[in-house]
């Protein structure tokens, strides 16, 4: 599975929503939705600045998780950017791989 942070920022509709359901109403939502796509969520916070919220979830793969970030940012209610995280053993993967690359104006 594939592991994402996603970062929230509620517009005037998206907070209404907060005050009338609360927070773990939205945690709740939230969990269904990832649930419901053979997920899981890993971890779910409030937050006080240019973000509302931070989740790191767990989904079945890229295709999901842009499926997710489409839907919700349809609904006008929040602003989401989908972030892909990479562990360490991916990352020490990447480097092994050899690319042929020409830098510019080389």
């Amino acid at each position: 599975m594939a592991k994402f942070l996603w970062k929230a920022s509620y517009t005037t509709e998206g907070v209404k929503g907060v005050l009338k359901d609360g927070g773990t109403g939205r945690r709740t939502a939230v969990e269904k939705v990832v649930e419901g796509l053979g997920g899981k969520v890993e971890s779910f916070y409030f937050a006080l600045g240019e973000q509302d919220v931070y989740v790191i979830a767990e989904l079945p793969d890229t295709v999901t998780a842009t499926a997710v970030s489409l839907t919700v940012n349809a609904s006008g209610a929040v602003a989401l950017q989908t972030v892909e995280l990479l562990t360490p053993e991916q990352v020490d993967e990447a480097t092994k791989r050899s690319i042929d690359y020409r830098p510019p104006g080389a």
